[in-house]
């Protein structure tokens, strides 16, 4: 699905990522961070929660960050969080898993899969799997990985995720100064990562799995980010195998632009995005988020 954008809207949404160099606004007041499962206030992370809603009765949205598996930056995941349950209805429990280079993989997936077999141990509903960036490959790692032990597999939302860390499939314009990051900086994030893992293998290199029997997927990508072909690539490579996964490129977007949110008022790109994220997780239709965009 190919989401359209003004050059005023892109450039609004450029912007604001200079906003968030100056900082990240304060958690609004109505966030609740108590946990919203029972006995879940040892897990490694944070809840933010504006559902009004347990976890039990709404199920839970894992979000796994991005910050190329080495950063963590807590003020602003808390906010993305805060926007995450908002839009979904539910409670967010935000990780905090090791980072690279002191813990690499597996070290990082391992986390992801105990907080998910703890969240629905603890009572959770369902779970849904949300990742960025790394956060959005941890995620696709994890289904995979869910998958060989035979267990059941969440639905999963990955937004600008690296599928393939032989970095073989990157857009053409990787070095075109479009995006936030090149492919120096991807390979030194890859390298960090893996610390001597093969990148040719699953299921630290998702696109190299059996990605049949895969639960539904939602995939994002901005057109201008390096990454953009990467994600096309996994997106076909699943629906060849048989799994259903929706692809929403928003045009003329860089990596991670999803970000845009957490500065200023609402834009159209961001609103959009929030749409398709809760209609994907409450199972409603593709475009009838989209309404005011064209989908193709």
């Amino acid at each position: 699905m190919h989401i359209r954008a003004t050059t005023e809207e892109i450039a609004a949404v450029r912007a604001r990522f200079d906003l968030l160099t100056a900082g990240v606004p304060d958690l609004p007041a109505d966030s609740d961070q108590a946990p919203a499962l029972p006995g879940a206030g040892g897990l490694p992370g944070q809840w933010v929660n504006v559902s009004g809603r347990s976890g039990t009765d709404a199920g839970v949205v894992l979000y796994v960050h991005g910050g190329g598996f080495a950063h963590t930056e807590p003020r602003a995941e808390r906010l993305l969080a805060y926007h995450l349950s908002k839009a979904t209805g539910r409670p967010v429990f935000a990780i905090d898993y090791r980072l690279a280079p002191a813990h690499p993989y597996p070290a990082p997936l391992h986390d992801v899969l105990a907080a998910h077999d703890d969240l629905l141990t603890r009572g959770a509903a369902e779970v849904v799997l949300f990742g960025e960036s790394a956060g959005g490959t941890l995620v696709l790692s994890a289904l995979l990985a869910l998958k060989a032990a035979g267990k059941p597999l969440p639905r999963a939302v990955a937004v600008s995720p690296v599928t393939d860390l032989t970095l073989s499939s990157l857009s053409p314009r990787a070095d075109d100064g479009q995006d936030l990051i090149n492919r120096a900086v991807l390979e030194r994030v890859c390298a960090q990562y893996l610390a001597g893992a093969r990148p040719d293998q699953a299921p630290q290199s998702p696109l190299h799995g059996d990605l049949a029997g895969l639960p539904d997927l939602l995939l994002v990508a901005g057109s201008r980010e390096v990454l953009a072909d990467d994600v096309r690539r996994f997106a076909a490579a699943a629906e060849s195998a048989g799994t259903h996964a929706a692809l929403d490129v928003y045009e003329g977007m860089p990596h991670v632009f999803h970000l845009a949110m957490l500065t200023g008022t609402p834009l159209t790109t961001t609103t959009t995005f929030l749409r398709r994220l809760a209609d994907f997780t409450n199972g409603r239709s593709a475009c009838e988020s989209l309404k005011e965009n064209r989908c193709a």
